[in-house]
């Protein structure tokens, strides 16, 4: 299981049968909006407060690496474009949607819906 605080600290709770074990995987500093995996479980989207999008590989047990940062407008969702974890697609509240390669952060596409996105 793993789970956010408002701190932006990322953990793993790891759970059998009555007894569970907390580990700190990743402090990024800024409040986490969402979690989201891949299809196939190996990378995980964080996706903050202020509209950064971060990535994290649990097998790797390593650091989150930021993605994508907000340029004029915050991200309020990113998820995964199946099959596969090499693209994402993000929102933002100016309504953009954008579909992004993961490998380096480059912005592949982008379409304006003209209207300012909330979620719920």
């Amino acid at each position: 299981l793993y789970f956010s605080a408002q701190e932006g600290i990322l953990f793993f709770y790891h759970i059998k049968g009555m007894q569970y074990e907390m580990k700190i995987c990743a402090d990024i500093l800024q409040p986490i909006s969402s979690l989201t995996f891949s299809p196939d479980y190996t990378v995980l989207l964080l996706v903050t407060d202020q509209g950064t999008v971060y990535t994290y590989k649990p097998v790797h047990s390593g650091e989150a690496v930021k993605l994508l940062d907000t340029c004029c407008s915050c991200f309020l969702r990113a998820d995964f474009l199946t099959p596969g974890d090499k693209y994402c697609v993000s929102v933002t509240i100016s309504g953009e949607v954008q579909v992004w390669f993961l490998e380096d952060g480059t912005c592949l596409s982008k379409l304006n819906l003209d209207i300012e996105v909330c979620v719920t």
